[in-house]
């Protein structure tokens, strides 16, 4: 990395309490990016393991939850604690952006931020650190925001897209990089299935990573320009860094802040910003099926070998499950079953995006102590 070290940052977002789709792993008290999907280690975990290649681990910061900060020293006591950045509530990506902005300029008025959230997988690691880098030159030659794309390999209505224009390199920046670079022309929320067909048809759609790169002074003009409200509650919270009203200021920041992602409260109305896309082995884990969407060795650690699964005239069937319970299954096919101590999923393959409609029913029939 041609960037000095002491300045490069990594903000991993992990402050929400969703994750059900993953159900019934991932829980309100278990959210998903504190669950171990492959038996390798958590998400954040993953995450922090996979940032440590190109930052120096004390600049690697979380942002999360009180119950996330708990979590955090249960589960990892060898983060440092100063490095778990607590929002008093949820309020989607731009104040959570925003907060890691105040204390990491407060620290390093030369920062460069490298933020995402903490439930990505990456399966590619050398392809992934070949990416970081060259957005990190981008984002540092250029003085501009730098997002990374996905190639997409389908229509799907679950993911953001990335609309781009003006493709080049990122060789300029980072010598001998061959990472293709664009300026891009528009982001878009989920779509449904129709409109997620009609951007790969176009060609020049590309799937949002979440994996955002600037220079602290770049995202603090943005949040300036488009953001005036949330730029002062930034400010207040910078002043406070580090006096004994710092807990009391964020607090009350929080007490009146509006929920609002980054993409619709900066990155749509940024006066600049580029793409680099990547084919890294990047999936958002949504729900059980995006997890059998990945590398077959990867689902087979997964599944595991298990004494106390029976299958008879079976074929093609995903079955995960904790506990030494017995399970058995006779004549199915292409289903996926997933078992806990107190919970149980079966459903076909291509359908587990309906686990929200067993999510709501549970809330409407009273049953939150399965969720």
């Amino acid at each position: 990395m041609q960037f000095p070290a002491e300045h490069l940052y990594a903000v991993i977002m992990a402050g929400g309490t969703g994750g059900l789709m993953l159900w019934p792993y991932s829980r309100k008290k278990t959210p998903k990016q504190f669950i171990d999907v492959f038996g390798s280690g958590t998400m954040i975990e993953s995450a922090i393991v996979r940032m440590k290649g190109s930052v120096l681990p004390e600049n690697i910061y979380l942002v999360t939850n009180v119950q996330g900060e708990q979590m955090m020293r249960q589960t990892m006591p060898w983060f440092p604690a100063e490095n778990i950045l607590v929002e008093p509530v949820a309020k989607d990506t731009a104040p959570c952006i925003a907060l890691a902005t105040a204390v990491i300029s407060k620290k390093d008025p030369e920062a460069l931020m490298v933020a995402f959230p903490a439930d990505l997988l990456v399966l590619d690691g050398r392809a992934f650190s070949e990416i970081l880098n060259a957005g990190v030159a981008v984002a540092r030659d250029k003085k501009t925001i730098v997002t990374i794309g996905v190639t997409p390999d389908r229509p799907e209505p679950e993911y953001g897209y990335i609309q781009v224009d003006k493709l080049r390199t990122a060789e300029d920046c980072l010598p001998g990089s061959t990472v293709p670079m664009f300026t891009v022309k528009a982001f878009a929320e989920k779509p449904d299935s129709r409109t997620a067909q009609e951007f790969i048809d176009s060609g020049d759609f590309y799937w949002n990573s979440g994996i955002l790169i600037w220079h602290i002074d770049v995202i603090r003009r943005e949040f300036e320009r488009s953001m005036p409200d949330l730029y002062k509650d930034l400010q207040s919270i910078y002043d406070a860094i580090g006096t004994n009203r710092e807990g009391a200021v964020i607090e009350d920041v929080y007490s009146w802040l509006h929920p609002v992602s980054i993409a619709y409260g900066i990155m749509e109305n940024a006066e600049s910003v580029c793409m680099l896309a990547g084919d890294f082995g990047w999936t958002d884990l949504g729900n059980w099926d995006d997890v059998l969407k990945i590398d077959r060795n990867e689902v087979e650690i997964l599944q595991g070998t298990d004494f106390n699964l029976v299958q008879v005239e079976t074929g093609n069937n995903f079955v995960k499950k904790d506990g030494k319970k017995a399970v058995a299954i006779v004549g199915l096919e292409d289903i996926i079953v997933i078992d806990t101590e107190d919970a149980l999923l079966i459903c076909r393959k291509g359908q587990s995006q309906d686990v929200r409609k067993v999510i709501d029913i549970l809330r409407r029939e009273g049953l939150e102590d399965y969720l």
